[in-house]
């Protein structure tokens, strides 16, 4: 996860309104100085950083490379430990990539008042693999997002002066992983009955909005996208956190943590509060979102049989959704449709899976789904 760090060295008129505030999003990292620190020095869970040695911080920031040098030659170092540095030369750059090697400190904060881009780039594409993480110093939320996606890779971290609320809320946006999952149509082939089969509704602990939903299927040869329960009917309230899902026995896609996969699949029968899944929108936009509960139920179903097209190939797939009106698949064109009212040929949006998975992970091996 991407770091954030607040810098309230200075006490400002709504100083206490944005620390607040800061609580509330859940960013718990400052920069502090001896004015600002007793305002944090008592408070748990929280991360201090400082320039100001003197007060004991829970992380110090050094300034001049020699007084680090002569500190970490003493012994009198053990971890926790930065280096602030302002790039003004291709000379400052060599400096911060040589220190990032040594294993000497956890963290570099870089701030460039000029030239940004081509430095910054430069550390990222030097430092990624290095153990020091990179913190880009920045004006603005707009700069904060360009060095977060910076060779796509990014800074580790963002350091920021608050200017307001919005800034925060804006910040905490920006830390949300987000990637894209490609999704195609498919044709529906064959509609079953399933008299009753017990039905997994996913209850997550955020709001889903409108064209967002869950990718699911029966193999993992494709998923249907599944959309979530934001819509009010005249017998139902909406449920915006709800994702009526499918039977116990299919795959949901949900996050993989190993960066060169987006993702993994569990069955529905092993999610649970607590756990992750992937919310996708009918643009392919995927998200991150926690569960809260977990609901299961003996509902009718209904089975569809699709086939999607890979190149000159055609592929089968398959998904069992409650036979509810309710419940609502997304369309060719990007919108809701209730199960009850989805025929033979229609065509419904779906992600094409990886094929085989062994405990939810795609691998090179035959295995026959059908």
């Amino acid at each position: 996860m991407k770091k954030i760090i607040l810098n309230f060295e200075d006490k400002g008129s709504d100083f206490k309104e944005l620390v607040q505030e800061a609580f509330n999003k859940d960013i718990l990292h400052f920069l502090v100085s001896k004015e600002t620190h007793s305002e944090f020095k008592n408070i748990e869970r929280i991360k201090i950083y400082s320039k100001d040695l003197d007060i004991s911080p829970d992380l110090r920031i050094y300034t001049d490379k020699d007084i680090l040098m002569q500190a970490i030659a003493k012994g009198d170092l053990k971890g926790n430990l930065g280096f602030h540095m302002e790039l003004k030369s291709k000379d400052d750059e060599r400096e911060i990539i040589e220190l990032s090697k040594t294993g000497n400190v956890d963290f570099i904060i870089a701030s460039a008042k000029d030239w940004k881009i081509i430095p910054f780039e430069n550390l990222i594409a030097e430092m990624h693999n290095n153990e020091t993480d990179l913190i880009a110093e920045v004006e603005d939320i707009k700069e904060a997002e360009l060095m977060l996606k910076t060779l796509e890779i990014g800074v580790d971290g963002i350091l920021m002066t608050p200017k307001d609320a919005n800034d925060l809320v804006d910040l905490k946006n920006l830390m949300f992983e987000t990637f894209t999952i490609e999704l195609t149509e498919a044709k529906v082939i064959k509609i079953d009955n399933i008299p009753e089969a017990e039905r997994v509704c996913i209850d997550t602990a955020s709001l889903l909005r409108p064209g967002e939903g869950m990718l699911i299927g029966s193999t993992a040869m494709g998923f249907a996208l599944v959309h979530a329960e934001v819509f009010e009917t005249q017998f139902v309230a909406s449920r915006p956190f709800r994702v009526n899902a499918g039977d116990v026995s299919a795959y949901i896609l949900v996050p993989n943590y190993d960066p060169d996969k987006i993702y993994r699949t569990n069955y529905l029968s092993e999610l649970k509060g607590g756990k992750k899944v992937l919310a996708v929108t009918n643009k392919g936009e995927a998200r991150i979102v926690s569960i809260g509960r977990v609901k299961i139920e003996t509902r009718p179903m209904l089975r569809f049989e699709l086939e999607a097209s890979r190149g000159d190939k055609t592929v089968p797939l398959s998904c069992i959704c409650q036979n509810a009106e309710t419940i609502r698949l997304v369309d060719a064109n990007g919108n809701a449709k209730s199960v009850v009212d989805i025929k033979v040929g229609d065509e419904i949006l779906v992600h094409i899976g990886p094929g085989a998975t062994h405990f939810g992970t795609a691998i090179k091996e035959t295995i026959i789904e059908k």
